[in-house]
């Protein structure tokens, strides 16, 4: 009986290893902080509705600054090493820039627009489920160096951090920017990734949270108190939402007769095909919904980043 109970313990534990070794890791991508590629001079002027903001531009980052093809060459190495998989921010750029041009501003027929900058299309095109964000400086004491970095984990769908680790790496005779990092980043790397894992834990459990907007066209007649068999065109929004969402899981911000704000909308990791879902494809189901009988709204999606999306009714 002890030989059974034992051998019984024993396949639980293992199958406990085998299902902890087999769980499911985030998508990195890492890139250079906005604040690295200011400093250093690879940025571009972005018309985000009407206000001048400064965005990376990592393409002339990356073909100008060899220590930075190092640098994520030697992060994407210590994560790899890790289980993390990972998004490759050169290939990514590359992708983007095969596919077919895309407009800056989406518009309607009437006019209205959502600005997506080429950051947010970047990150549509790598769908990485976190961005690691990365800041250095070499400092120079004499004949030796060190380098002081910060680095971040961004939730790509919400852009809210979720993990930081930062300090100052000893000093050294060494003049290579990718080892200096190395040894600095090394002390801290597996507490980040805890983080970055107990983040996806609690996404997979809970669902990704997105964003949903939903607005009107003027020349609609109708509004989102629109009343179709005795129920407001608002309510049957939230009862979809309700019905959609991991365990129903959502806050409606803010709700007038002409629009709707819902936060912390939380969404399926990945559907049916194993495929990752975004605020585009989810939302896409709302669209479709209201596009339906009884209602037959015609509506308009737009989308920003992975992780918020527009639905304007009234026009296409």
């Amino acid at each position: 009986m002890k030989k059974l109970i034992l051998a019984l313990s024993c396949l639980c534990l293992f199958g406990m290893n085998v299902a902890f070794g087999q769980a499911k890791k985030p998508t990195i991508m890492v890139v250079p902080s906005d604040n690295w590629c200011i400093m250093n001079g690879y940025f571009m002027e972005f018309d985000n509705q009407g206000t001048k903001v400064k965005i990376p531009d990592y393409k002339k980052a990356l073909q100008e600054n060899t220590d930075l093809l190092s640098v994520i060459s030697k992060i994407n190495g210590m994560m790899a090493d890790r289980g993390f998989p990972l998004k490759n921010l050169e290939s990514a750029i590359k992708t983007l820039e095969s596919e077919s041009a895309e407009n800056a501003m989406l518009t309607s027929k009437s006019g209205a627009a959502v600005a997506e900058s080429p950051v947010d299309k970047l990150k549509k095109t790598a769908k990485a489920d976190i961005i690691m964000q990365l800041t250095w400086k070499v400092n120079t004491t004499g004949p030796k160096k060190s380098i002081t970095f910060v680095l971040q984990g961004l939730d790509a769908y919400t852009d809210k951090q979720i993990a930081e680790a930062g300090g100052t790496g000893a000093p050294s005779f060494s003049a290579e920017t990718p080892v200096l990092l190395e040894e600095a980043v090394l002390a801290h790397l597996d507490k980040f990734n805890s983080s970055l894992q107990a983040h996806f834990d609690d996404m997979f459990a809970n669902g990704r949270e997105i964003i949903i907007r939903v607005k009107k066209f003027d020349s609609w007649d109708g509004d989102l108190e629109k009343d179709f068999a005795g129920k407001e065109l608002g309510d049957i929004i939230e009862e979809w939402l309700k019905n959609n969402t991991v365990k129903g899981r959502f806050s409606t911000t803010d709700a007038t007769e002409n629009m709707m704000l819902f936060e912390q909308v939380r969404i399926p990791l990945f559907d049916e095909a194993g495929k990752a879902v975004d605020a585009r494809g989810f939302t896409k189901g709302l669209q479709k919904y209201l596009s339906a009988a009884p209602y037959s709204i015609v509506n308009k999606l737009m989308t920003k980043g992975l992780g918020q999306a527009v639905i304007v009714l009234g026009e296409k």
